[in-house]
C-alpha cells in the first residue's frame, strides 16, 4: 500500500495486463485505509475493491474465508458445460448466468473453498481441453458430454477476431548525452509504463517520416532526420505490433506533452530502471545491439 506505483509496475514488468498491477496497488491502499490492513471476508466488500470482480471475490471469500460463494473460471466452465451438456456459446448472457447458478449450487454446502478448488483442479488435470481423461473422472457417470461420446466438442466458444496489424515507430531521442523517455497515460494499453517516444504509422508512411511527424505532433520537438536501426515485433491480445526503432539526434524545441503523462531526460542506462513493457524492452535490446556493432 505504501509502495510507489512505478516500483509496483517495475516488479510487474513482463507479465502483461498492467491494469492489474495498478488495481492491486489501489486495492492495497483501500484495504489499509478502510479495513485496518485486513482483507475483508464479505463478498460485497471484496467486490468494492479496485480490480476485484465476481470471480476474484468468490475465490477469496470461499477459499480464504470458507464463504459459500461460487467461482467460474475457464476450467470450471469446461467441467460444467460438459457435465450438463451445454451446447450454446459460453459468451451468451443466458449461458453465463446458468454457469454461475450451477457453480453456486456446488458451493452451497460444507467446505465451499475446497469444492471450488476441486472443480478447478478437475478441469486442469482431468477434464482437459484435449483428450480429457473421462475414465478417471469422479463425475463421469453424470456427464452428458461423456454420454454423447464427444467431450472435446464442449465448451462452444465464439471465434476470436484476428489481432489487428499495427506499425509504429519508437525513437532513441538523444540530446546532450541524455535520452528521452515518456510515460503513457494511467488508463489504457500499458497504462503508466515508460517507453521510447513515437506513435503509429499512417498508411503508406515511411518510418523516418512518421518519426518526425509523431515527435512534432505529440511532443513539440523537431528533428532534422532519423536513422532506422531495425524493427521488433510483439503480440498483444488484440494487436500484432511491428515497431520500427530509429535514432534521432539533437531535437529542437521544448517538450510539450500532448498524449503522454510525463517525460524524463535520462542517462541512457537509467532507462532500464523505469517500468516498461516487453515491446520497449525489445526495442532497447535492438538499440544496444546496434550500438555494439557501430
Amino acid at each position: 500500500a505504501s509502495a510507489d506505483l512505478d516500483d509496483v509496475l517495475g516488479l510487474w514488468a513482463g507479465l502483461g495486463y498492467y491494469s492489474r498491477a495498478r488495481n492491486l496497488h489501489r486495492a492495497a491502499q483501500r484495504v489499509a485505509a478502510e479495513h485496518g490492513g485486513a482483507l475483508p471476508s464479505d463478498p460485497a466488500a471484496l467486490r468494492a475493491l479496485p480490480g476485484v470482480g465476481r470471480y476474484t471475490a468468490g475465490a477469496v471469500a470461499s477459499i480464504a474465508f470458507d464463504r459459500p460463494e461460487p467461482i467460474v473460471d475457464g476450467n470450471i466452465v469446461r467441467v460444467l458445460t460438459r457435465l450438463f451438456g451445454i451446447e450454446e456459446t459460453i459468451e451468451s448472457p443466458a449461458v453465463v448466468k446458468r454457469l454461475w447458478g450451477l457453480a453456486a449450487d456446488f458451493a452451497d454446502g460444507p467446505q465451499p473453498g475446497a469444492v471450488n478448488q476441486a472443480l478447478m483442479e478437475l478441469g486442469a488435470t482431468v477434464c482437459t481441453r484435449r483428450a480429457p481423461r473421462c475414465a478417471a473422472c469422479p463425475l463421469a457417470s453424470r456427464c452428458a458430454a461423456r454420454r454423447s461420446g464427444d467431450a472435446e466438442a464442449l465448451p462452444i466458444r465464439r471465434a476470436k477476431p484476428q489481432p489487428r496489424a499495427v506499425e509504429a515507430v519508437a525513437g532513441w531521442v538523444v540530446r546532450r548525452g541524455r535520452v528521452l523517455a515518456v510515460q503513457r497515460p494511467a488508463r489504457g494499453l500499458l497504462g503508466g509504463l515508460w517507453e521510447l517516444p513515437g506513435g503509429e504509422l499512417r498508411d503508406g508512411e515511411a518510418a523516418a517520416n512518421a518519426m518526425t511527424r509523431t515527435l512534432r505532433e505529440r511532443l513539440g520537438l523537431d528533428i532534422a532526420g532519423a536513422t532506422p536501426l531495425g524493427s521488433v515485433e510483439h503480440g498483444f491480445t488484440h494487436l500484432a505490433l511491428q515497431l520500427h526503432v530509429l535514432r534521432c539526434e539533437m531535437p529542437r524545441g521544448r517538450v510539450r506533452l500532448r498524449d503522454f503523462a510525463a517525460f524524463r531526460w535520462l542517462e541512457p542506462r537509467a532507462f532500464d530502471a523505469l517500468p516498461h513493457g516487453a515491446a520497449t524492452r525489445k526495442a532497447l535490446s535492438l538499440l544496444r545491439s546496434a550500438e555494439a556493432e557501430s
